[in-house]
């Protein structure tokens, strides 16, 4: 498995070795060893989650509040999507920044997203099937969303009209994010 780093510190793209023939393919999707040799620490993974979602949905932008704030390591199966992450964390000279890649079930890259970033995607093709593992469970009452479309962020998502969930649409601006910066 080939690992790059991303510009953004703490950000991975990971590139396993797909072996097709005629029959199909094979890859290694995750291997404990080779990530924490890669990642330089250790992830406890505690949750598998998988949607399916039609060109044009967008998810995004997620994040949960300390101390459930979630590490993720995604990849998308079936499909493409343009995969955006945003730096929350309060002190980074990154605060803001934005990172996006395209992930696809072909070529089978996958992200590392350190805890301290909100997480989206826009669904590029029908049938999109999108898989990440978590290092902390789901908990609803320390989920936030920064709205998708915030100036601030100037975040390209390819997407004119998404499709967006009512939790989407009512995200919060990022200026009203609560891992506000302590040097502002």
């Amino acid at each position: 498995m080939d690992v790059m780093s991303a510009p953004l510190p703490g950000l991975l793209v990971l590139r396993p070795r797909v072996f097709s023939d005629h029959r199909g393919y094979f890859f290694e999707s995750y291997n404990d060893q080779a990530f924490r040799t890669a990642n330089g620490a250790a992830v406890e993974w505690v949750q598998d989650n998988e949607s399916q979602s039609d060109k044009g949905v967008l998810r995004g932008l997620h994040f949960q509040l300390p101390p459930h704030g979630q590490a993720k390591l995604v990849r998308v199966v079936k499909g493409a999507v343009l995969d955006v992450v945003v730096d929350i964390r309060p002190n980074s000279p990154h605060y803001g920044q934005h990172f996006k890649l395209v992930l696809d079930g072909v070529r089978k890259e996958m992200l590392f997203i350190p805890e301290g970033f909100a997480h989206g995607f826009h669904t590029l093709e029908d049938g999109t099937i999108f898989s990440y593992k978590c290092s902390r469970y789901y908990d609803r009452d320390s989920e936030r969303t920064i709205q998708w479309n915030d100036p601030s962020l100037a975040i390209d998502w390819q997407a004119t009209v998404p499709i967006l969930s009512s939790k989407d649409l009512d995200g919060l601006p990022f200026a009203r994010n609560p891992w506000p910066r302590n040097d502002v």
